[in-house]
């Protein structure tokens, strides 16, 4: 072990000097965080089912240290403070001393523990290095879901005010502005880009696809994050080939009043988690869909697959993500891919919000395979792999740019080297985003797109041009 790994055992006063937090806060509260902070972790306890899980994290052995192994912020730092164990106990210590009768009555006949703004000061900057990406949860003996507890902090950190304005901005207007969604794209701008994606289409496969605006009654109502539409368009359109070429284009619509499935509340706020998934349930029942069919985005994936049956009670539909659908179309011999047009070495990268879990991991794979010679792995990979560097919503914050380069995403960066592929699959929109700034930052001779970026160069349409008519006119352009 690391003798930096086991410092803080023995007291919290040798993880000095406390480290100033770097991201941008609206209205950060001046006065009086300590007590505020108190109040709102007894309202979250109260109104939430936090209280078991904390009593029986409390009677475990947390300070092992076991995680600090399979953390990429403190492999990369070497810091005491970036150990998970290190920050989940500052949530249990709080919790013990403030919260269960034994550490009130231990308060009172020693001088024990006390929540102080220096502590206060050491959460909003620790709880915002980690990236949630729950690799740890999978080393601990005990099954500590340091994850959730980074959640659970940042949840409270948000009731008092504290949260990040990149994250904060985001959820505002998903859940109160005008348009409903998280890069503000209006209505009209969404039908404009569909029409102009439609064309797009056309041109390059040949055959007519409009795509279907608001139509009640279908089977799938379809959400990929908001970025596709205009940040990452060939992801969509990729999307769109497969279900016209499974035969599947009268099953599905995009809805109006909401078209984004990105959730920003499952990094930091169950309230704003619950209303957007609300919000997105509402749009199906709106339309009389039948089903959720999710974009390749992995965190949206995750807050709609886990959390619509969770809040959604009566009103829940089942959750597709578009990996899923698309491997059911390619076993059933729906859609054919054509194993000539990628000639190039590809890995994947597993988003850890689909891969953690284990619930999307080797769909991806089984695609890839079908019509990709040169596919290399990653090492580790699947449920085992490293976090981007961005998750958590610390991809969206900009004044951290460096932090998510040079730390957070140093080990991902390496294992993208290490494998020589000229092509990265990334189908997430954060992971894309943080992937293709590592491959900038590190100069790595590597492309980063989504699954269905390399599908649309490979699938057949019927009645349109061949895959092979469509590369050789993509060489002539590029001429």
């Amino acid at each position: 072990m690391n003798e930096k790994a086991v410092e803080h055992q023995e007291t919290r006063e040798t993880i000095i000097p406390v480290r100033k937090y770097p991201y941008y806060i609206e209205k950060p509260p001046k006065e009086n965080r300590v007590g505020r902070f108190l109040e709102a972790f007894a309202a979250v306890l109260k109104y939430s089912d936090y209280k078991p899980l904390l009593d029986s994290y409390c009677t475990s052995n947390t300070k092992c240290n076991r995680c600090a192994v399979a953390c990429p912020v403190f492999l990369a730092t070497g810091d005491p403070r970036d150990i998970p164990c290190y920050r989940t106990n500052l949530i249990l210590d709080i919790y013990k001393r403030y919260f269960t009768i034994g550490g009130a009555i231990k308060a009172r006949l020693t001088n024990g523990f006390e929540l102080t703004e220096e502590i206060i000061d050491d959460m909003l900057d620790g709880f915002y290095r980690c990236t949630a990406c729950r690799r740890c949860t999978r080393e601990c003996p005990l099954g500590v879901d340091h994850g959730l507890i980074t959640r659970l902090a940042r949840y409270v950190l948000s009731l008092i005010g504290i949260v990040p304005k990149a994250l904060q901005v985001s959820v505002r207007e998903q859940l109160e502005g005008t348009t409903h969604n998280t890069s503000k794209v209006p209505k009209e701008a969404l039908i404009n880009t569909l029409e102009f994606l439609s064309e797009e289409l056309e041109d390059l496969l040949g055959v007519k696809m409009t795509f279907p605006v608001d139509r009640p009654g279908r089977e799938y109502v379809f959400f990929c994050a908001v970025s596709d539409y205009l940040l990452e368009p060939e992801t969509l359109m990729g999307n769109a080939a497969v279900l016209y070429a499974a035969g599947d284009w009268d099953k599905w619509t995009v809805g109006t009043h909401n078209y984004d499935g990105i959730n920003y509340g499952l990094f930091y706020s169950d309230w704003h988690l619950e209303n957007i998934i609300k919000q997105l349930v509402a749009e199906v029942t709106r339309l009389k869909g039948e089903k959720i069919l999710i974009g390749e985005c992995g965190h949206a994936s995750r807050s709609a697959h886990d959390f619509v049956p969770v809040f959604a009670g009566k009103e829940a539909y089942p959750v597709t993500n578009f990996m899923e659908y698309t491997l059911k179309c390619i076993q059933e011999g729906r859609i054919k891919l054509d194993r000539d047009i990628v000639t190039k070495r590809v890995t994947y990268h597993d988003p850890c919000n689909i891969a953690r879990s284990g619930w999307i991991v080797q769909q991806p794979r089984e695609i890839l395979k079908a019509f990709v010679n040169d596919f290399v792995e990653m090492k580790p990979s699947g449920q085992d792999n490293y976090c981007c560097g961005g998750g958590g919503g610390l991809v969206s914050i900009d004044e951290i740019h460096e932090f998510r380069m040079s730390v957070a995403g140093k080990i991902k960066a390496e294992q993208l080297r290490q494998t020589g592929a000229e092509i990265c699959i990334a189908p997430c929109a954060n992971c894309k985003k943080q992937l293709k700034e590592l491959v900038e930052y590190y100069k790595i001779p590597c492309t980063v797109m989504g699954l269905h970026d390399l599908i649309l160069k490979a699938i057949h349409i019927p009645g349109g041009k061949s895959p092979q008519e469509r590369k050789e006119e993509a060489a002539l352009m590029e001429m």
